[in-house]
């Protein structure tokens, strides 16, 4: 299953209706560019987990007392 030739030629023709000739490369690029900060923001882990924040707030505010 997925998209086939003709559909894919109909949704491209309703993309031109709805947004015109020149607005098209720039919303592929604009998805496009989207699309790859996502990925490279899922690659990397945050450095702290929550687990560790929460230690760190805790002895700090021991230290304070």
């Amino acid at each position: 299953m997925g998209i086939g030739l003709t559909e894919g030629i109909l949704i491209a023709a309703i993309a031109m209706l709805l947004f015109g000739g020149k607005k098209i490369p720039q919303l592929g690029r604009t998805l496009g560019e989207s699309i790859k900060g996502f990925k490279e923001g899922m690659k990397h882990e945050p450095k702290d987990s929550a687990d560790e924040i929460e230690k760190k707030l805790e002895d700090k505010n021991e230290k304070k007392s």
